[in-house]
């Protein structure tokens, strides 16, 4: 007989451990977005998974009511991917940090999405080392002076949606910690795709890396250098919608409305193209030259890496019969050694 799910609310994922984050970190908007939205999904609390690497970010499971897992660094991605094979029909999701995806776990990072393993990745973005007290990141940008970086970074920063697109992930998406509304609707998102969902998250490190977002998030400014992507709409921003994004050949650029140019002249956004060359092309639009692009940059639906291995096994069970350890230890290319070291 069938239960109903029982009604969550946020207090249902709020775990009985004390928040330990800097205050002003905007790990507390992210963590406050998440426990908002997983009651909504309609999913009982028990089938999430929520498994990190190391970083500040990394604390995310013991906040969380739900199981989790605090791994090691970079390997978050493997952990989880691990979990989803086992059990399929848990809700698994990754909370990493720019450090801990894009540098030491950055070989986990790009086959987990490779693959499309069916887990939620959350990638909060501060373009720091926080946990580590203020090293530059592989998203810092160049010429950041940090503790490791005195005279300046001389390394080119990772655009983390270009290697996940590159990657071929489904779903890739881009969001801000102080934008409630928008990271909430983008979590809703991902949280229904079907496959490895990848959302960066632009988050403050208010110790070591302060208002590295504020070109975009102070009021004043942040109609001008946000673009938010909405699915069958034209990429139309400003504070008085009067710029757009166009083509022009290959490439994308900004055009000022009414001067000539027309919403229709701009690009319709459509995140479902099977071909990720536009979602690439918006991943660029960053400043000094481009808005920000926000939003859900791709969302397409293909066969996930554990319901083709589920379906493999299945098939080579139904070929071959239920198999047991003893006859995979004497089956296929076996040997054995007898006396005097010969070989039969």
């Amino acid at each position: 007989m069938a239960t109903e799910t029982p009604t969550l609310s946020k207090k249902d994922f709020q775990s009985d451990q004390e928040v330990r984050w800097c205050p002003g970190c905007g790990d507390y908007a992210i963590l406050s977005a998440v426990q908002q939205v997983f009651p909504e999904l309609g999913i009982p609390r028990e089938r999430f998974v929520v498994v990190s690497g190391i970083g500040c970010s990394s604390r995310f499971p013991y906040y969380m009511n739900t199981f989790g897992f605090h791994s090691i660094h970079g390997r978050a991605p493997a952990v989880a991917t691990g979990i989803k094979l086992a059990r399929p029909e848990l809700e698994v999701w990754i909370a990493t940090g720019d450090g801990d995806a894009m540098s030491i776990g950055g070989n986990h990072f790009i086959h987990t999405l490779r693959r499309n393993v069916g887990v939620k990745v959350l990638m909060f973005n501060n373009r720091i080392y926080g946990l580590t007290k203020g090293q530059y990141s592989p998203t810092s940008e160049l010429g950041k002076k940090t503790k490791s970086t005195p005279m300046g970074s001389v390394d080119y920063p990772f655009n983390p949606l270009s290697l996940a697109l590159g990657s071929g992930a489904t779903f890739v998406a881009r969001t801000v910690d102080i934008f409630q509304a928008h990271q909430k609707e983008v979590l809703r998102q991902a949280a229904q795709h079907k496959g490895t969902a990848f959302v960066e998250i632009y988050q403050n490190c208010n110790i070591f890396n302060d208002k590295a977002y504020t070109y975009m998030t102070e009021k004043d400014v942040k109609d001008d250098n946000a673009l938010y992507l909405e699915q069958g709409k034209p990429l139309v921003f400003g504070k008085n919608k009067d710029k757009g994004i166009r083509m022009r050949g290959t490439q994308m650029e900004v055009i000022q409305l009414g001067e000539g140019f027309t919403a229709d002249d701009c690009v319709v956004w459509d995140a479902t193209l099977d071909n990720p060359a536009t979602a690439f092309l918006a991943a660029q639009l960053l400043p000094p030259d481009f808005p920000t692009a926000l939003g859900v940059f791709r969302n397409v639906t293909v066969p996930t890496y554990e319901d083709m291995l589920t379906d493999q096994i299945h098939h080579e069970t139904d070929r071959l019969g239920a198999g047991t350890l003893e006859k995979l230890l004497q089956g296929g290319d076996t040997w054995r050694v007898a006396e005097h070291g010969a070989a039969s």
